[in-house]
């Protein structure tokens, strides 16, 4: 599967292109830095003209949640958590010995247990 050019990949490569056939044309080369330069001027050009594509609607934002699949083992029990920062605030909860995830409706709790395998993952002692 192929990645497909975005605005910024044309933006970056045309600057990149401009910069680098300067210092061709200051290094004498003047044909090739003349040629690498006049493509970064295409590439930053098209760049400034083609419109972002796949963002996202307000709906999947609100609709998205982790994928449920347990974590690497990294020596500990790891758990990954995700709040939203609009509104309606929820808390995804992933826990990742056993993989199972739960949404939590407002922000992070202060403590969590697993409710799959009743592992206690975070326990904040104010």
């Amino acid at each position: 599967m192929g990645q497909r050019m975005t605005k910024e990949n044309f933006l970056i490569s045309g600057l990149v292109c401009i910069v680098f056939g300067g210092f061709l044309t200051v290094g004498g080369l003047w044909a090739m830095g003349f040629t690498v330069g006049l493509f970064g001027v295409v590439f930053f050009l098209v760049g400034m003209t083609v419109s972002r594509q796949g963002s996202l609607s307000p709906e999947e934002v609100a609709a998205w949640s982790p994928e449920q699949a347990p974590l690497p083992d990294a020596g500990r029990f790891m758990y990954r958590v995700d709040v939203t920062l609009d509104d309606p605030v929820r808390s995804s909860i992933l826990c990742g010995p056993c993989g199972h995830l739960e949404v939590v409706n407002g922000p992070r709790p202060p403590t969590y247990r697993c409710v799959a395998c009743d592992r206690p993952l975070w326990d904040e002692e104010e």
